[in-house]
């Protein structure tokens, strides 16, 4: 029976913090960039909480208009981006390992279609399914994202795993849903929910991955 791996994307396979603090940077060069870096984080999720039906693009550039005065013919300046933005430098040997090894690759993400289309060449990876919040009309932490991929692939929920990096996105929802989950901690946070894996990157994933759901 197949085995399925679920990821987030930005942030856990693609560096999300560091494709958006360039641009911060760029655009405001006088100002604090992980002060920035952490207002966009709050709003972000208040913009996706309040319409969850907005495509990613509109979101980050409501965003960006919140934060400053954006100079003219950037307003687009995140989304135009975030196609380049780069994978993290273990992720596509340690996703290659877990396919070998039998694992089905799923994305499910809080973005657009084209977006995430481009990071998956990026990658350079396989996946099996691909869940966006834009053409689901919902951003995660909402359960729509895991009952869109059960309704596509018809995974069994006792061998799925997801793996991904934002606590409050991913892991503290997965938990609730009775998956066993991975947290790629790259951040060396501490939260009181406790995920059933914590590793500091995808290097040792696909040990995790079978140790959680043995072949």
């Amino acid at each position: 029976m197949t085995r399925w791996a679920t990821f987030d994307c930005y942030g856990t396979l693609i560096d999300w913090n560091g494709g958006i603090r360039a641009e911060l940077e760029r655009l405001w060069p006088d100002e604090d960039a992980e002060k920035l870096l952490h207002r966009y984080h709050d709003l972000e999720q208040e913009v996706e909480r309040e319409e969850p039906g907005l495509p990613y693009r509109e979101v980050m550039r409501r965003v960006l208009a919140q934060l400053g005065d954006v100079p003219p013919g950037e307003e687009d300046a995140l989304g135009a981006s975030l196609p380049s933005w780069r994978m993290f430098p273990e992720v596509r040997a340690s996703l290659e390992e877990a396919r070998s090894r039998g694992w089905s690759l799923a994305i499910l993400s809080n973005t657009d279609r084209d977006f995430i289309e481009a990071s998956k060449v990026t990658i350079g990876v396989p996946f099996d399914e691909t869940v966006v919040a834009s053409e689901i009309g919902s951003y995660k932490p909402a359960t729509r994202h895991w009952e869109e991929f059960y309704a596509r692939t018809g995974a069994d929920h006792g061998r799925h795993v997801h793996v991904a990096q934002s606590m409050f996105h991913d892991i503290v929802v997965a938990k609730e849903l009775g998956l066993p989950t991975v947290w790629i901690n790259r951040l060396g946070e501490h939260y009181d929910t406790t995920p059933t894996r914590e590793l500091p990157d995808l290097e040792r994933l696909p040990e995790a991955l079978d140790d959680l759901v043995p072949a």
